[in-house]
């Protein structure tokens, strides 16, 4: 069964507008609740692991505040925050947007749940290695650090093959939802693609370097294209919310899908710029 259905974020009822800060904050609230309520068990389990996973980030943001330490290199309270951080707003996105993809429901609770668990397994191994003040990634130095940095990229293999079907399946059949949230979600998910296949050249790179006797290279071989995949991981996040407030307001559908457009190419200028910027570095 195709997942034509979509839930609406915004619950009957609500206020279509208020200038009032808590007003804003109850409308906020009635919307995850909505959000909550309406949601299918897989999807409360994507959305319950996002909150744990930013809350981690937000934990050890704190930790980085306290102990101090670095931002940059292989060893820094940086990874398990940013990761944190980046993996629960992705699994966030992911939860929602697809909803909006025309793919069946058995399989998109089951893609869902896989990308969650991995989603844990990815920010734990980060996590237990900054905590252990080692490399977590490209880190062949000792047996346990070679099964955790060998997991994370098994890991990271199963996120491209769970984004990938989600993003085939979202350009077979166009995606619902409101005016411009089609382009949103296929140009989203696009962007994602450049995204991971940045991901796996840093891992691949890296792995050459580690294999080839030059560890310490290999740390920092990646920094070059950091921010082209941070960029491009949250375009699957940006681009559909942009398109969910410009339904709330009155514009014409033919104002909405320019500034949409608008949108996906300041967003794809974006992208070349750090691609670009990768290149030269």
């Amino acid at each position: 069964m195709a997942n034509h259905e979509h839930r609406e974020l915004v619950p009957e009822g609500a206020a279509p507008t208020s200038t009032a800060p808590a007003a804003s904050l109850n409308r906020a609230f009635g919307v995850l609740g909505a959000l909550w309520h309406t949601a299918r068990p897989a999807e409360r389990l994507c959305y319950a692991t996002s909150v744990a996973l930013v809350a981690s980030g937000l934990v050890h943001l704190v930790v980085l505040g306290v102990d101090g330490g670095p931002w940059d290199g292989p060893v820094s309270w940086r990874k398990p925050v940013t990761f944190g951080l980046s993996f629960g707003l992705t699994l966030i996105a992911l939860t929602w947007v697809t909803s909006y993809v025309r793919i069946g429901v058995r399989l998109r609770s089951v893609l869902l749940a896989v990308f969650a668990a991995d989603c844990v397994v990815e920010v734990g191994g980060i996590t237990l290695q900054a905590w252990r003040r080692v490399p977590s990634h490209l880190n062949m130095e000792a047996g346990f650090d070679t099964a955790v940095s060998m997991s994370l990229a098994v890991g990271g293999g199963i996120l491209v093959v769970v984004l990938t079907v989600f993003a085939v399946a979202s350009f077979r059949n166009r995606p619902g939802g409101p005016t411009g949230m089609p382009l949103a979600v296929r140009a989203g998910f696009a962007v994602l693609l450049v995204a991971l296949a940045s991901g796996a050249a840093m891992i691949a790179r890296g792995v050459t370097l580690t294999r080839t006797g030059h560890q310490e290279a290999a740390y920092h071989s990646t920094a070059a294209l950091k921010p082209l995949h941070g960029v491009s991981l949250h375009a699957v996040l940006v681009l559909p919310v942009l398109a969910r407030l410009m339904s709330r307001t009155a514009w014409s559908d033919r104002a909405k899908n320019r500034v949409m457009y608008a949108a996906v190419g300041c967003y794809v200028a974006a992208v070349l710029g750090a691609g670009a910027w990768a290149a030269l570095t």
